[in-house]
């Protein structure tokens, strides 16, 4: 059954990978002449010839026929010549057929499996759990890790909770599905008592326990009238303090490990990262990069697929993660197209498997 799931998992990232670029099938042939030349090139970090091919990789034919179709690629768009006497280096057309074509991602071992729980699995609280799963990202892929905090807009309620703290002052403590907890205090009109008070955390968790955040104003917005008269003002406050709450929590935040890496990889970028780092510092382009979080499959942009001109020479690799089968947010890495994409997707997709454990368990 693991296995079937796997399988279906596998399709179900090639069904939704992002395939902006225009690709015309290729013979087996050619795509294995293509595959050789991308793993060679991640690899090397070398233009590759067909002398190399012929002899690293089994591809059963002549050296003068490796030649002939390094030269058909070439005209089709997935290679080029960076300068002349080189040998071939992928397009970006080249990388998306490449992805698109993947046999399988690379799974994690079961070594590098147990140490990503055990990280995880210490995390505190969900700020802890976003922190450490950027920075286990970062070291897994050595690239730049993005993860994004659970949408509220997607989250639920798991439990309101009020606590006396004075006569006329309130805490509201509201924990969501997903881990995250806002704590608010209430000054109430005047003296709360704890009958009222648990009444009115009992009907708080009975209308909007499980709902949606953003429908919990309209599912509450008739409760004080379900109170005495002398209550209602009491009752009115503390719902507005929630309300208050929710419309806080609305902007989307993300958390970012990892730039140091880029340094690594300077060749790979035309000029400089400059414009790679400027753009890293936009939250509006993060998330936008990570894609819509209803969108919960494998998505993999490279190069100009990306449509902030400053990570045109970098690829994303994204995935939803969440609670349960619902995704609640997204992470993902962004590092030059010369990307390890196989094992990228496979670190990725993992760790957001993990996630989503633990904030289903927690």
């Amino acid at each position: 059954m693991f296995s079937e799931r796997r399988a279906d998992e596998r399709k179900s990232d090639a069904r939704q990978l992002d395939t902006r670029l225009d690709v015309r099938p290729l013979d087996e042939r050619k795509l294995a002449v293509l595959r050789a030349i991308v793993q060679d090139y991640v690899g090397t970090e070398e233009p590759v010839g067909s002398k190399a091919l012929v002899e690293r990789h089994n591809l059963g034919v002549s050296p003068a026929t490796v030649r002939n179709d390094m030269a058909t690629l070439e005209e089709d768009g997935y290679i080029h010549q960076p300068h002349t006497s080189a040998g071939r280096i992928p397009t970006d057309k080249g990388y998306r057929l490449f992805v698109d074509r993947l046999a399988e991602v690379k799974p994690m071992s079961a070594p590098e499996r147990r140490a990503i729980r055990h990280f995880l699995d210490g995390a505190v609280d969900l700020d802890d759990v976003v922190a450490r799963t950027v920075r286990l990202l970062a070291q897994l892929t050595r690239q730049v890790a993005v993860v994004q905090y659970p949408s509220l807009s997607r989250s639920t309620v798991r439990h309101v909770e009020l606590v006396a703290l004075a006569p006329a002052k309130v805490m509201l403590v509201l924990i969501t599905n997903t881990g995250r907890v806002e704590q608010r205090m209430v000054d109430c009109p005047g003296t709360v008592g704890e009958t009222v008070l648990a009444e009115l955390r009992a009907k708080l968790n009975a209308h909007a326990g499980g709902q949606r955040l953003p429908d919990v104003p309209g599912l509450l917005e008739d409760l004080p009238a379900a109170f005495e008269t002398a209550d209602r003002p009491t009752v009115t406050t503390v719902l507005a303090t929630l309300f208050e709450t929710l419309a806080e929590q609305n902007e989307e935040r993300i958390m970012l490990a990892g730039t140091a890496n880029l340094t690594r990889f300077g060749h790979d970028f035309p000029l400089t990262i400059q414009p790679v780092l400027e753009a890293l510092e936009e939250q509006v382009v993060l998330l936008r990069l990570l894609g819509e979080t209803a969108d919960a499959g494998m998505m993999v942009r490279i190069g100009h697929e990306n449509e902030y001109e400053g990570l045109n020479s970098t690829s994303v690799v994204s995935v939803g993660y969440g609670s349960g089968d619902q995704s609640v947010a997204k992470l993902g890495v962004i590092g030059p197209t010369r990307m390890d994409y196989p094992g990228t997707m496979g670190a990725v997709r993992a760790v957001a498997r993990y996630v989503g454990q633990i904030l289903a368990e927690s």
